[in-house]
């Protein structure tokens, strides 16, 4: 079976969102609310097991119990409305973060959105992120033109059940009216690399500092980014032919391991 499409995950896979602007615009936004704590990168990436910004949040208040300080009577009258607001303000420093270009795409990612492109292979993004959060990461990081390859969007509101469960991706399969042996998944979390597997669908996993030590048993490859000339990949599981970056034939070569039991069982049958 030949690839037909390429799933980007975004926060983490697209670029270093999280580590570069989702915790410092929590952080900044805890401040300006006067609340007495921060977000380091330990805590955050414990929370990161959380599937979306607000059940973070909320998470954190049930779990950690931390002082609210001056904010303690309006979460306690409604927590979801105040998780609410806090999140949306965090949401405007992340777009100050992304509109003055301090999250870059990672490497190789515009690359081999192009490669597929150019040989017409199609592009989706399947993100627990809600599409307002995803607009600043497509408008800054990614940039209109590259940004209008992208064919499919399914986001996080759009479920009811987000990452690690497959719902996101069958829904951008659906309306990509494709298969699973049809497509590859781009992933950088165990939870990301959970709901591609659930759902049928081969995944390289490209680690960062939140995920170099999550389990990726199900990643047919693990690389610590997709790399390209100039900044090489490291390999931590599979291996590449080649070139030391991960190419459009690699991801074809990917999923052609992935369907060949399958094809083997049609073939005995």
């Amino acid at each position: 079976m030949s690839l037909r499409a390429v799933l980007f995950d975004v926060d983490g896979t697209l670029a270093d969102t999280e580590a570069l602007g989702h915790r410092p615009a929590y952080n900044r936004a805890f401040r300006n609310l006067e609340l007495p704590f921060r977000w380091g990168p330990k805590l955050y990436r414990k929370l990161l097991k959380q599937p979306g910004g607000r059940e973070r949040l909320k998470h954190y208040l049930q779990h950690y119990q931390p002082e609210l300080g001056p904010e303690t009577v309006e979460a306690q009258q409604n927590v979801d409305a105040w998780v609410s607001k806090v999140h949306a303000l965090k949401s405007q420093y992340f777009k100050r973060y992304m509109r003055h270009g301090r999250v870059p795409l990672r490497p190789g990612i515009a690359r081999i959105m192009r490669e597929a492109r150019s040989s017409g292979v199609r592009l989706a993004i399947v993100t627990n992120a809600s599409l307002k959060t995803l607009r600043p990461v497509l408008k800054y990081s990614m940039g209109p033109e590259l940004a209008a390859e992208v064919e499919v969007i399914a986001s996080g509101e759009e479920v009811q059940r987000k990452k690690p469960a497959p719902d996101l991706y069958q829904l951008a399969m659906r309306r990509l009216n494709l298969l699973p042996h049809e497509c590859v998944a781009l992933e950088d979390s165990e939870m990301g690399l959970e709901a591609a597997a659930a759902a049928g669908v081969a995944a390289v996993v490209t680690i960062n500092r939140d995920t170099l030590e999550q389990d990726f048993t199900e990643a047919a490859l693990v690389v610590s980014s997709l790399g390209e000339p100039g900044a090489p990949t490291r390999v931590l599981k599979g291996r590449l032919d080649g070139l030391p970056w991960v190419t459009l034939d690699t991801l074809q070569t990917v999923l052609a391991e992935r369907n060949r039991p399958h094809e083997r069982a049609r073939a005995a049958a």
